[in-house]
């Protein structure tokens, strides 16, 4: 297993064994992502619910590509016409999309992998463009906004096929045991490591979904089709995470903030029970 510096402020991780009982995972997936930090839920939701996830999206995409269309070079940020396009926090604003992120597929995998009380922390789409120029870099979800508990659940739900020449999901395991790794900052992104030995393609088809750890350093590839490659991540944490405020380099951090928002994070698992969106 390949071993990468830590963040400075990963001290006293224990990596949290998952031992059921089960509602959704088998015992083989909740093995994976306790060893690897990922797995794969094969045709997970079904073509009806795709395409309404799909088309509920569209208009969002749409705004983003009309906004990185006003800016220099096209591009903003990790996001840019001839690369990628993310539109974030979209299910508040949109019914389909609110009652996908709060159904029982996602509830089940949160008291799985989670525990009785969770929320929807993050959801975005992520469009790759055709003949894309950049890949996305790999990194840690922890690595971008560090987060406490360290370890929570990124599902990551194929709207089309993902594969090798779109750019499906890598995946490094093993990493995710040790908690947050140390990030560098670049002009397309956070980056932990780069070309590492040990990745792992994960090629999906549309309505499949990857789960993996927020601590599972990943990337994607450029997609070199003709063709948009579509994803919708989904990501929940339990009830009471908070994100550590400060920065790293200069120390321990300054501050902390519930996760909690009611503009765009609510609780999908209360005492074991789904709740459905606000």
């Amino acid at each position: 297993m390949i071993t990468l510096e830590r963040h400075p402020w990963n001290t006293q991780f224990t990596w949290p064994e998952h031992r059921g009982p089960f509602r959704r995972v088998t015992p083989e997936q909740a093995r994976d992502y306790d060893e690897r930090g990922f797995f794969v839920l094969e045709d997970a939701v079904d073509a009806a619910t795709i395409a309404a996830v799909s088309a509920a999206i569209e208009p969002f995409d749409r705004e983003v590509l009309d906004f990185l269309a006003t800016q220099p070079d096209g591009r903003f940020n990790i996001a840019g016409l001839d690369t990628v396009s993310i539109a974030i926090h979209v299910a508040p604003r949109d019914r389909v999309l609110a009652d996908f992120c709060a159904s029982e597929l996602f509830a089940d995998l949160c008291h799985d992998l989670i525990g009785p009380d969770a929320r929807l922390y993050w959801e975005q789409s992520v469009f790759k463009a055709p003949h894309g120029t950049e890949p996305v870099l790999w990194h840690q979800d922890n690595g971008y906004t560090y987060v406490e508990p360290q370890a929570y659940l990124t599902c990551w739900v194929a709207l089309t096929d993902a594969t090798l020449d779109n750019g499906c999901v890598w995946a490094l395991p093993g990493v995710h045991r040790g908690g947050t790794v140390a990030h560098e900052s670049t002009p397309i992104g956070f980056r932990c490591c780069e070309d590492p030995d040990g990745a792992v393609a994960v090629p999906v088809r549309a309505g499949s979904v990857v789960v993996f750890s927020s601590l599972t350093p990943h990337s994607t590839g450029r997609n070199v089709t003709d063709d948009v490659r579509k994803a919708y991540i989904l990501q929940y944490a339990p009830d009471g995470a908070v994100t550590r405020q400060g920065d790293p380099a200069r120390g321990t951090p300054t501050g902390a903030v519930t996760q909690d928002d009611p503009r765009r994070q609510f609780p999908v698992l209360v005492d074991g029970r789904p709740v459905g969106a606000p």
